[in-house]
């Protein structure tokens, strides 16, 4: 066990709470501000209807995050429902679709029975250090197909699938 002290640790809404007060975007915000610049990407602007459609929310819902994060300078969003990217919500929209790439790239390469649903659960959670270490993992075995292809195999032998958690080390 690493050398934390009882005072580092938190619930999960202990450390989104903490982060909020650093001034961090909420996990929710992230993923609309992704999304956003995933359309905005293909067209230079995006509609509430678009964004809210992709993520599955009704577009009042979606409109009052959109207004959040104009007000928090990441996007423009005009009364004819246009949204554009500012230059500060492209850079950070570029490091949430990069960091949703990595993530699910990592949890296919472990092999994930729904790598997207995870990536969506387990993205907000992780640091930038995190982020770049799982790139590196992933460029690591790409680089190496004969080791990825030996994690394969073993990922598919009873002796790794029959320990339980717990007792794996």
């Amino acid at each position: 066990m690493t050398n934390n002290t009882n005072s580092d640790f938190r619930t999960v809404r202990g450390y989104q709470l903490a982060n909020q007060r650093k001034g961090r975007l909420t996990p929710a915000l992230e993923d609309y501000l992704e999304m956003a610049y995933r359309l905005c990407t293909e067209n230079d602007y995006t509609r509430v209807g678009q964004l809210s459609g992709l993520l599955n929310v009704k577009p009042s819902s979606a409109s009052k995050m959109i207004s959040k994060l104009a007000a928090l300078g990441y996007l423009k969003y005009d009364r004819y429902d246009i949204i554009q990217l500012t230059e500060s919500g492209r850079e950070i929209g570029e490091y949430l679709l990069i960091r949703h790439e990595t993530v699910e790239a990592f949890l296919n390469l472990v092999g994930s029975s729904n790598p997207l649903e995870e990536t969506e659960l387990i993205e907000h959670t992780l640091s930038p250090s995190t982020v770049a270490a799982l790139d590196r993992l992933n460029a690591f075995f790409a680089a190496h197909a004969e080791i990825a292809e030996r994690f394969e195999a073993f990922k598919n032998t009873d002796g790794c699938e029959s320990r339980p958690p717990s007792s794996r080390s």
